[in-house]
């Protein structure tokens, strides 16, 4: 598949979910014909209290937060750099469901992009585990700052890449794969092709 027309994202979030919690930094490269064409990152404030769990998962914290970026300044931001392109993130469901709730509080509307997850086609490709840190260590990529928006964005797109390289992903545009134990998620994409997903362990 050619990636000529990509963003890949990543959110950081203040919990597990996007009805509830927030987008707490997030990240995102716009990808052109493989090549970088640009790169938006930024903290997005939060007057609350973060969790601990949250702040020993990502090093963030509630000062730093409270001097980010106004959450829709940063989704307006976010969304004229997306534009028409394919969207991509590594467990695309927990993100674009963020994606989703964000607009719809702020704009009114969701997104109509077409998307690649590469949890799905790690998922339907290799054995157990697929998380971003295991299928980097697969692949010899580097992700030093793992959990922090901009470095997941950065190894996904290597990942995306290395997983096209060895058999198109084209046949997983739009489908995302749901483990049976766990069922159909709540809401999911208009254009989404649902797949259950048996999981292979070595």
């Amino acid at each position: 598949m050619r990636l000529h027309n990509v963003t890949v994202f990543d959110f950081e979030t203040s919990g597990l979910d996007p009805a509830r919690d927030r987008v707490i930094e997030m990240a995102a490269i716009r990808c052109y014909e493989g090549e970088i064409v640009s790169q938006f990152t930024t903290l997005v404030r939060f007057d609350g209290i973060l969790p601990p769990k949250i702040t020993e998962l990502t090093g963030l914290t509630s000062e730093q937060l409270a001097l980010g970026m106004d959450e829709d300044t940063a989704f307006r931001i976010l969304n004229r750099m997306i534009g028409d392109s394919i969207l991509v993130a590594h467990n695309a469901m927990f993100d674009l469901g963020f994606l989703h709730h964000a607009l719809q509080r702020l704009a009114g509307r969701s997104f109509s992009n077409d998307f690649i997850d590469t949890l799905t086609i790690s998922r339907m490709r290799h054995t157990y585990p697929h998380t971003l840190k295991e299928m980097c260590a697969r692949y010899g990529i580097a992700n030093e700052h793992a959990h922090r928006a901009l470095s997941d964005v950065y190894a996904t797109w290597q990942l995306l890449g290395k997983l096209n390289e060895e058999e198109s992903v084209e046949p997983a545009l739009n489908v995302l794969g749901y483990l049976p134990k766990h069922g159909l998620p709540k809401w999911r994409p208009d254009q989404a092709r649902m797949e259950k997903i048996e999981m292979k362990y070595a």
